[in-house]
């Protein structure tokens, strides 16, 4: 599965209740690949098809990804490992160990369903929200 087929899997089972844009960025700045709204909640998702165990980062986006997120942002790494099918959802600020220790770091949800998935990225947002850390 290519990325660009993970992105329209996703697409098709976003929540009614939010905005997405995919970031088509060829200059390789780090940028992740798709900026969400949800309910109030901003964030960033990178998407990655992950190679085995194996999630393969950019020095770009470890450098953008921490950033971001040590300035208050919230970023997510999103990895679907193909031939099992499982999602896997990462804070933006594990790059590096996701790159150390790929698929086994420390994750936010694990499963295959989109709509669990999602409803994992609210409550966290709600979260960052209420502590005042996401406006």
């Amino acid at each position: 599965m290519s990325e660009s087929n993970f992105w329209k899997t996703i697409k098709r089972n976003l929540p009614s209740d939010c905005h997405a844009t995919r970031i088509e960025n060829r200059n390789g700045g780090g940028i992740p690949d798709v900026h969400i709204v949800l309910n109030g909640f901003s964030f960033w998702i990178e998407l990655k098809v992950s190679k085995g165990n194996k999630v393969l980062l950019s020095p770009h986006q470890i450098a953008w990804n921490s950033a971001y997120c040590r300035k208050g942002g919230v970023s997510f790494i999103l990895a679907k490992h193909p031939s099992e099918g499982s999602l896997y959802l990462f804070e933006g600020n594990r790059c590096s160990e996701l790159l150390d220790n790929g698929l086994r770091t420390m994750n936010l949800y694990f499963g295959k369903d989109y709509k669990e998935l999602f409803s994992v990225i609210r409550d966290f947002g709600l979260g960052k929200i209420g502590s005042g850390r996401a406006k």
